[in-house]
């Protein structure tokens, strides 16, 4: 049995509507001392100027993109320096993984890729109060996109037929696979 981390920084990453958001969040339920950070924060604090990552994306969408994960990753250091377990939240995917997990500086880093069918997140994207997808993203688009670009690194679990809490009881009896790094 894996023992809960503490002072850890634990990715939780995936595509839109991949059940992110409500895993961090049992994650963080399920630990002693946690926080849970959402990425998605840093984007929305761009009051003025912002330019939407897209499939094809502008230099300053880019920029921002990785302005963005920069933040988060400082941030989660922060508290996992004043002993926090940190579980972050957002969509670190395809070439921008492996320069995220490098800026995380704590250890252990644990990286979790939520990837269920892509049907499955099509019937969960209906269901949402929010659309993340429509415009340049599809559900299929950011799918395929995922599976082909983003290194086979951490722990990747198919979620489409568990709850949220099966999904968390998976990750945290597979914590040794979701190791990134040095210790």
């Amino acid at each position: 049995m894996v023992r809960e981390p503490s002072s850890a920084v634990i990715l939780i990453t995936g595509v839109m509507a991949s059940g992110k958001s409500t895993v961090a969040q049992v994650l963080a339920e399920r630990l002693p001392r946690s926080v849970h950070l959402r990425g998605d924060a840093f984007r929305r604090m761009i009051v003025s100027g912002r330019e939407e990552f897209t499939p094809a994306p502008s230099a300053e969408a880019a920029a921002q993109l990785r302005l963005r994960h920069r933040a988060s990753a400082v941030v989660a250091d922060l508290y996992a320096q004043a002993g926090w377990t940190v579980v972050v939240q957002d969509i670190v995917l395809g070439e921008h993984l492996d320069d995220y997990l490098d800026t995380v500086a704590t250890r252990p880093l644990y990286l979790v890729v939520l990837a269920p069918r892509a049907e499955v997140v099509a019937v969960r994207e209906d269901g949402r109060h929010k659309s993340g997808y429509g415009g340049p993203w599809t559900v299929e688009g950011l799918d395929e996109a995922m599976r082909r670009d983003t290194p086979r690194r951490g722990l990747w679990l198919d979620t489409s037929d568990q709850t949220p809490d099966q999904t968390v009881d998976q990750i945290l009896a597979g914590l040794d696979a979701a190791r990134i790094g040095r210790s």
